[in-house]
Formats: structure tokens, sequence, C-alpha cells
């Protein structure tokens, strides 16, 4: 693919040339998308222990540095290593070891993904992820009836795809104690007019199940993080922020990543759960090359696509429910102000209008505190910021930054206008907007909610069409964002939004050399080939890690 140089070549370098630096790789003859504004476009780079040293033309680069490694790019585009700001990395290594619900046309479709799935034939409790009625050509929602013909003896939790609500069986709901349908703080448990469980939890109640799972044991969960980690490097991510960890397993990805098992870039976003949240915010912000726990994750509410969103009035098409807070709001002030004292983030899941218009006051009424007078930037975010009030976008800045992800427009376009009426769709997934104001907007998938693939978030953010071009004139195609923009928000953005922009999001020079080798140009290919682009080359700290093809 590439034309690795070594040998002779190097000797006639250091012969008739002037003496060289020696450094670790040269990289020259490509299209290098710097993300840099001092030299967005150049031919070559060199790096040396694992940052990048020299940008410039192949003539400056060849000139000035010899190496034992050279690669000639034959005109191949290089771009920085992508960042996803919002992903679930451990939930995607354990899902890629469990059957994918992902994709099912019907309840049937589902359960006959599962009882083809060899391990869960003898499976102790059965777990798997990814379903979405709103994909089935019957919208309504699963009974546990349907699990209980197959399964009538062995607990079933099958998470929706956003996560946010759970189809058990009666196995499942007997051993979790819930026998009562109705709404919950945080939460409901669906079921019949007579107030009997249907087997569709949302939000809160399924906790009461998924607790009953067996945890994963140590092997497991350390497998499932090389797992994710390789599926990343194949889609060129070279940093995941990781929306919500448990103590136990950041202190596993410690491990590893100090063993050199893990060399992802990672972000671990603290879940909000005592003792863990306690535990770091005594300990303060935690970095390290690889690892950053600076950040508390926080669920204001649910999803859109499960009617658990917060909405400031009935969905339109379920006029008796406004969706739940699950975080009370007291408790968000108290943990936004125990955060600005221990320096950490507070990264907000918010979906509804009525959840974001929450928690924004709450972030506006610590960020004007006294404390916040002895800090400059503390760069809380507002994760998904779906359904925004228009008059609302003037709250975020660079201090409460909006990170969304735009493959949740081209995923929940064909139904949401349904669920939230024409007037609220004005502020959702208003990307446009919220950068104008914010100035900066984080990038990323939800994965596993959505495809890790960055490439289709790119395609989706700029021309707000899915993978089959719907629709031809895009989803409220106003809030799209440029190619250039997007890029950055993959880039440079997501390392802002984590406080790393001084050592990763650009190729420039003192920062680290991760960076990724693409088929084709994101920023000048045809609009349909941006979700086709593939990634050829993964390099963390100037090392390959990942490559379609062997180098010849």
């Amino acid at each position: 693919m590439f034309m690795r140089v070594t040998g002779i070549f190097i000797v006639l370098l250091v012969f008739f040339g002037c003496k060289k630096q020696e450094v670790d790789l040269i990289v020259f003859n490509a299209e290098v998308i710097t993300m840099d504004d001092d030299h967005p476009m150049v031919q070559a780079f060199a790096t040396d222990h694992g940052k990048i040293i020299f940008v410039g033309t192949s003539a400056q680069v060849l000139d000035k540095f010899q190496s034992e490694h050279v690669i000639d790019a034959q005109n191949n585009t290089i771009m920085p290593g992508i960042i996803d700001a919002h992903a679930h990395f451990y939930q995607l290594g354990l899902g890629l070891q469990e059957v994918d619900l992902r994709g099912t046309t019907s309840k049937e479709d589902v359960i006959k993904r599962i009882t083809e799935f060899i391990p869960y034939q003898t499976s102790r409790f059965i777990v798997a992820r990814g379903w979405d009625q709103n994909d089935w050509s019957d919208k309504s929602y699963p009974t546990k009836e349907d699990l209980d013909a197959v399964f009538p003896e062995v607990p079933v939790a099958l998470q929706r795809v956003d996560g946010h609500a759970l189809w058990v069986n009666s196995k499942a709901l007997s051993m979790a104690g819930i026998d009562k349908a109705g709404p919950v703080p945080g939460g409901m448990i669906m079921g019949d007019a007579q107030g009997t469980p249907n087997g569709i939890l949302v939000d809160a109640p399924c906790d009461r199940v998924l607790e009953l799972v067996p945890e994963p044991t140590t092997e497991i969960s350390a497998q499932a993080l090389k797992l994710a980690q390789d599926f990343c490097f194949s889609m060129g991510l070279t940093g995941v922020h990781d929306a919500g960890l448990r103590r136990p397993i950041i202190e596993l990805i410690d491990s590893l990543q100090q063993k050199d098992e893990l060399r992802i870039k990672l972000d671990a976003m603290v879940s909000n759960i005592e003792p863990d949240v306690s535990y770091y915010l005594t300990q303060g912000p935690l970095v390290k090359h690889r690892l950053r726990v600076g950040s508390i994750k926080v669920y204001a509410d649910g999803a859109l696509g499960s009617r658990g969103a917060a909405l400031r009035a009935p969905y339109s098409d379920d006029p008796e429910h406004f969706g739940a807070i699950i975080t009370p709001m007291d408790e968000l002030a108290a943990l936004a102000n125990r955060a600005l004292l221990s320096g950490f983030q507070v990264n907000t899941h918010a979906i509804g209008d009525s959840a974001n218009v929450s928690v924004l006051r709450v972030y506006q009424e610590a960020l004007a505190t006294p404390i916040m007078a002895q800090k400059e930037n503390v760069r809380w975010r507002i994760e998904h910021a779906q359904v925004v009030p228009p008059d609302y976008f003037e709250a975020f800045s660079k201090n409460i930054i909006p990170s969304v992800q735009p493959t949740h427009a081209t995923s929940d376009m064909y139904w949401v206008e349904d669920r939230l009426g024409q007037g609220r769709m004005k502020g959702a997934y208003a990307y446009k907007s919220l950068l104008n104001q914010a100035g900066i907007l984080a990038l990323g998938t939800d994965f596993p909610v959505e495809y890790v693939n960055p490439m289709l978030t790119l395609s989706s953010a700029v021309y707000r069409r899915d993978t089959l071009g719907y629709p031809e004139a895009g989803f409220y195609l106003d809030e799209a964002i440029t190619r250039e923009q997007a890029l950055k928000g993959m880039t440079l953005w997501a390392a802002y939004a984590n406080f790393s922009e001084d050592i990763r999001g650009s190729l420039s020079p003192g920062k680290d050399a991760d960076f990724i080798f693409l088929d084709r140009n994101p920023l000048t290919c045809p609009e349909r080939e941006l979700s086709q682009i593939k990634v050829l080359q993964t390099f963390i700290d100037g090392q390959q890690v990942y490559s379609l093809e062997f180098l010849n």
C-alpha cells in the first residue's frame, strides 16, 4: 500500500546531504490535514519519542531529518487520530462478546438471534442489547409474554438500543421484586390497566434488574476492553471519552495501560454512583498519558426513543406522558459545587427540553458562585443537548460545552417529529446554532447506541442524510455544519472538551503523534463517499497499531 523507504535511500541522504537529525519516523508525499490553523495542509512530518516534531513540505522534512523508518504515503490522506467525545467504550467491548440485537426487524427476529447464539443455551442470565421497536413494522413495545414462551425459567434482560429501556421476562421481574406497574422516581414500570407489569422498564427501574446480572469476571472485562480497542483502531479512533465508568473498570484500564496492553487514549467519566464519586472528588483529577479521570457523568433524563426524555409539554404522540427527570436538580446542584471545589468537570446527559433547561440553570447558578471567581475554565458539558429551546442557546459557551452525536439525528429522524411536534423541532439536533453560540462543538457517536464509524458522524453532521441518502433535501439542513467544523469536532474540539488540546487533536509540533491514513480526502471527496471512507492505518504515539493491509 505504502512504500517504506529504508537502506540505500537513507545512506544516500546521509552521504550527499548535510548532517540530519535522527528521528523515529518520517512520513512524506502525503495530503496531511493537520487541523492546525497555522499550517492546515502539509505534505510531510517527522515524529520522535511519540511526538510530532516538524511539519512541512516533503523536501523540508527529508532535508532536515533522517530515520530508519520512512514512509512514502503515495499521496494518501493523513489526519489526526479521531477522538470520540461521547461513547461507551467498555460497553462496546462487552457487547462484542454478546449477541447484537441492532438491526432486528421484529420481536421474533430478536428471539431468533438469541436462540441461535449458542452460549445463551446454558446461560444463568440472558443479557443483550440493541433492539429498537421504532425499526419494526409493529412499533408497539414487546411484552414479557413474548419472552416467557421461549425462556420460562432463565431471567432475560434485553436493553433497548439507547440503553434507557429494558425488555424483560416474568422470571426477571420476579427476581427483581417488580410486581406493580406505574411511574416511579426517575422512570416508569409499564403495564396494563390493572397495574400488572408488561415487561418494559424505562430508566430507573432498569437498575433493579441489571443489578441482579452476575458481574463479568476481571478476565472478561479485560478482554472486553481489548476487543473495544481493536475495533476502535480499525475505525481510526485514537481517543475515546467513555461516558460513565465505575471505579473497578477505571482501575482495570489503568492497569492494562501500564502493561501496554491498552494504548488507546481514554477519558473516563466517573459514573454518578457512590462511593466512586466521593473517592475521585477527594483524590482530584487523575491525568496520565493515556488516561484522564476528571469528570463526573450524570443522567438528567432518559431517551426520546423510549419516551424517557423529560419534556416541558407532553409527548405529541403520547399526550399523557412527559418523560422523567432521573437526577433531581438539587442533587445535581450539590454535585456541581463539590466538583468546582475539586476541579472536576460535570458532564450531564440531557435529551429533552425540560432536562436541558433544568441542567443549564443549575450550571449557570453554580458558575456564578464565589467559588467560580477562582476558576478560569471549567468546561462543563451537556451530553447530547438534543432538544434545547432556542431562547436557551445563549447559555452555551466554552464553559458549558455542547457534546453532540450527529448520527442520532439521522437515526431518529424517521419518528422524532411525531414524538416532539413541529414546534419543538426548532431546537432539536441544532448543531449549527449550538456551535455558533458556544464557539465549539464536541462530536461523538454514543456507540454502541450508534455505530462506531466516525465517518458516519462526519456525513450526518454535514449533509444530515443517512447512508441511504434519505431525506434527499437533508434533515433540517439549516442546522448542518461544514466539513472543516465537523473534523474539528472529532479532533481538536473533542480534545478541548477534556482539557487535552495542548497535546492532542491536531498534527502540530509538540503534540502526540496520533494519526491515521485514509483512502480518500474527507474535505474534498464527493458527499456520497464520506460514509465509505476507509481507515488504512492507525498510529498511536508514532507507532502503528492497525493496518488494513500490510505495508509493502
